[in-house]
């Protein structure tokens, strides 16, 4: 996996490949999927959410960039595998679903494997985490139609903020820079991502 579809499709950094080859994928995935766990394609986790394709997964990590000891948010913790690699990494990593069952799930995950730098919480995402901002690195995992002004704010100086942004069929992959003289952005390609569902995201379905 980290050969063919991490390291020859762009994925550079060699702290971010060590960790996709020591975090192992097949943790959290249902056991009916466990055979799939490094094919490059997302996979179902339940409650009609799912884990996105590890290509995807580094990408955004290596956009976010993170050091040890940097505060990181993420926004839709799932599965967990994402929460995984960046505390593997040394982030100190703050993460909240909107789905209690998907979070007890990958709880149970991270203590299996001893992961101990995560907080979590269940919530919505789109309203960030104050209690605990500001952060050098917001990671949203879910497709919103614009950037929440929330996770803006919380985003600390010199901070990133990565996040798939557009319509609800495909999205942006976009990139958020805090820097002296406000907010820059660039884009990183096409993607698909299940809705960020929240305040500041979209309305859930039913």
């Amino acid at each position: 996996m980290v050969l063919h579809q991490l390291k020859t499709r762009g994925i550079s950094s060699e702290k971010i490949l060590s960790a996709f080859s020591q975090v192992h994928r097949h943790l959290f995935v249902p056991e009916a999927y466990a055979g799939y766990a490094y094919h490059d394609r997302p996979l179902p986790i339940g409650e009609g959410q799912t884990i996105s394709q590890p290509y995807m997964v580094a990408e955004m990590t290596q956009l976010l960039d993170p050091v040890p000891g940097d505060r990181v948010l993420e926004i839709g913790t799932g599965s967990g595998y994402q929460t995984a690699i960046l505390s593997f990494l040394g982030a100190v990593v703050y993460t909240i679903e909107r789905n209690g069952l998907l979070l007890e799930n990958a709880e149970k995950v991270f203590r299996r494997i001893g992961m101990k730098n995560i907080s979590s919480m269940t919530g919505d995402g789109t309203i960030g985490w104050e209690e605990h901002a500001p952060y050098d690195g917001i990671i949203v995992t879910a497709g919103s139609p614009d950037v929440p002004p929330a996770l803006l704010k919380q985003l600390a100086p010199g901070g990133r903020l990565v996040i798939p942004v557009g319509p609800r069929s495909s999205q942006s992959l976009k990139l958020y820079k805090r820097t002296g003289s406000g907010i820059i952005s660039s884009e990183h390609g096409g993607c698909v991502f299940v809705p960020l569902v929240g305040k500041h995201g979209w309305p859930a379905e039913g």
